[in-house]
């Protein structure tokens, strides 16, 4: 009755205003949270430090790598820059010299026993890498050499100019890094992880077939270099330095921190040296990562030889044909006026910076056997003897849109086998 009188008191106004402002049932009372604005407020805090630590441990790592850049002292094949620009397939010559450990010394000097052509194509997301042996023969500065040798005789350039002309593709850059940095880079990744196609126990390794296995620095640098146990010898070695390299690639695409950079950029500093500076590693980076992912792996095969007492892999003119078509297919360069007596001539080379004579000359080997030979190719007419070559130039040779009168002739952006430039390089007919 009482609440009757009460509500008939309060007045109309008065009754819609309570009405208005009574607390709806069917709505949940609004909680109060402090701790959200704590919780935000330690993430932009965490923010700001994790962007300053960031850029502090990238200029850092930036630094440390320009220790590691060295260049060949000679003119790249082609526009390097142009290419990592638009994003083409490229390819990176990587070196290995069996120094920095078992106390043979931190230099580079060495023989680069290991040697792998490594192409990446962003567009097919793809990689290939195509082992090289260290025996195979390659004629340098008149003499008859191992491949390994041409490191230590002309430094990067010899040894990227013997590679272009083994398999007619260009050489954009390349890494060379001693056994020792191998192992502490491996244990700056914290290990790698792989899978052993054979049972066998070297050094620090000691792997069973079938069984993924992770190894530290020294395990995998043994796992590496084993070659007297397997059946395969060599070449089986040289598949294992690959399966080791990927596995490498691998982990690094999924390190996802910054916390490895400075370890692992220390070690590269100090046992590598390499053409790439730091921006071309950004860009492949962030450019290239993806084609990493599939890799196909290569083995130039040739056959055993003894010229001058020394044992040598020569490597047949069909096996080299067909590395190079698969290779320029994965560059996205022409194979159309390449044949197999493009390969038919043991690889010449001058070492140094002197660009004359840096062309295949003729010279024929066989095991126990020397033969000399005199051909005309593109002009030249080439005589070889046993371990000392001499070239003269008796015509004129016309190649698209170069002409070479004689040896060392430069033409502005074109390149014959004996003259590079940034632009269009001319070997054997095919352009790279």
């Amino acid at each position: 009755m009482s609440e009757n009188n009460n509500n008939h008191e309060m007045g109309p106004r008065e009754r819609r205003y309570r009405q208005r402002h009574q607390p709806n049932p069917h709505l949940k009372p609004r909680k109060r949270r402090p701790w959200l604005v704590g919780l935000l407020l330690a993430l932009g805090v965490l923010l700001v430090f994790g962007v300053y630590w960031g850029t502090k441990t990238w200029n850092a790592a930036k630094n440390t790598m320009s220790g590691a850049y060295q260049a060949t002292g000679t003119a790249k094949s082609r526009n390097v820059d142009a290419i990592l620009k638009k994003n083409k397939p490229f390819t990176i010559l990587l070196l290995g010299t069996d120094t920095g450990a078992l106390g043979r010394g931190k230099t580079f000097s060495a023989r680069t026993d290991t040697m792998i052509v490594a192409t990446i194509n962003p567009k097919k997301e793809s990689m290939t890498l195509t082992s090289i042996p260290r025996d195979t023969q390659v004629m340098i500065n008149g003499q008859s050499q191992k491949i390994n040798a041409a490191y230590t005789i002309g430094g990067a350039s010899t040894a990227v100019k013997s590679v272009e002309k083994l398999l007619n593709v260009p050489v954009d850059f390349y890494a060379l890094i001693n056994m020792g940095g191998l192992k502490q880079i491996i244990n700056a990744m914290g290990g790698v992880t792989v899978t052993p196609k054979m049972t066998f126990k070297y050094g620090h390794a000691n792997v069973k077939k079938g069984k993924k296995i992770k190894l530290n620095g020294a395990a995998a640098l043994d796992y590496s270099r084993m070659r007297y146990d397997d059946p395969n010898g060599d070449y089986g070695r040289q598949k294992r330095q690959r399966q080791v390299i990927m596995a490498m690639v691998s982990q690094a695409n999924s390190l996802g921190s910054l916390a490895n950079i400075q370890k692992i950029t220390k070690q590269l500093s100090k046992n590598m040296r390499t053409d790439l500076t730091w921006d071309d590693m950004v860009a492949l980076d962030t450019k290239y990562k993806n084609a990493t992912h599939h890799a196909k792996t290569y083995t130039l095969k040739g056959d055993d030889a003894m010229i001058d007492g020394l044992s040598y892999q020569v490597a047949p003119a069909k096996n080299r044909y067909k590395l190079s078509k698969i290779l320029r297919a994965q560059l996205q360069l022409s194979t159309d006026n390449l044949s197999e007596a493009d390969f038919a001539e043991t690889v010449s080379i001058t070492s140094g910076n002197s660009s004359s004579s840096d062309t295949s000359s003729a010279s024929s080997t066989t095991t126990q056997t020397t033969q000399d030979t005199t051909g005309t190719t593109n002009g030249t007419t080439s005589t070889t003897t046993q371990g000392d070559t001499t070239q003269g130039t008796t015509g004129t040779t016309t190649q698209g849109d170069t002409t070479q009168e004689t040896t060392g002739t430069t033409t502005q952006g074109t390149t014959t086998d004996n003259t590079t430039t940034q632009g269009t390089t001319t070997t054997g007919g095919t352009q790279y």
